[in-house]
């Protein structure tokens, strides 16, 4: 199976299409995302655009779900923004809180992973830059 994301105007993904791999194959059986596309816009519209995702994520860094972006720069999927304050590492094209991963201390490192849940603050954040992750325990 091959999967094909329908992008919009603005490049938001709208759509995710599975389609047989015998719809991408050339004459010698290769799988080509062109032929894929030509498929997709045959079933559903020639002015429609299209991008090959990958549920294994060995291209473009991330199986395209509907609401995400695709970046033509960087030929990448990219999920929505989580927070304003999170930056995007072009490399991994993935969301980075702006002060790094959450730091465990106190009672709750003593708590094993499955019950503890690092939840962001936006507004704990915007108010001291210093801080923004809150550790529940579950």
């Amino acid at each position: 199976m091959q999967y094909f994301a329908q992008l919009d105007d603005n490049n938001i993904v709208i759509n995710v299409m599975t389609i047989d791999d015998n719809e991408c194959r050339t004459a010698n059986g290769t799988v080509l995302e062109e032929i894929g596309i030509g498929f997709c816009k045959k079933l559903l519209g020639p002015n429609t655009k299209w991008k090959q995702t990958y549920p294994d994520e060995s291209n473009r860094k991330r199986f395209s779900r509907v609401g995400d972006s695709y970046d033509e720069a960087l030929d990448a999927f990219i999920s929505p923004k989580p927070y304003p304050s999170w930056i995007l590492n072009e490399e991994t094209c993935k969301w980075e809180s702006p002060i790094g991963p959450p730091e465990l201390s106190g009672e709750i490192s003593m708590l094993p992973p499955d019950k503890r849940e690092p939840v962001w603050d936006e507004e704990a954040y915007q108010a001291d830059n210093t801080t923004g992750w809150i550790i529940l325990q579950v």
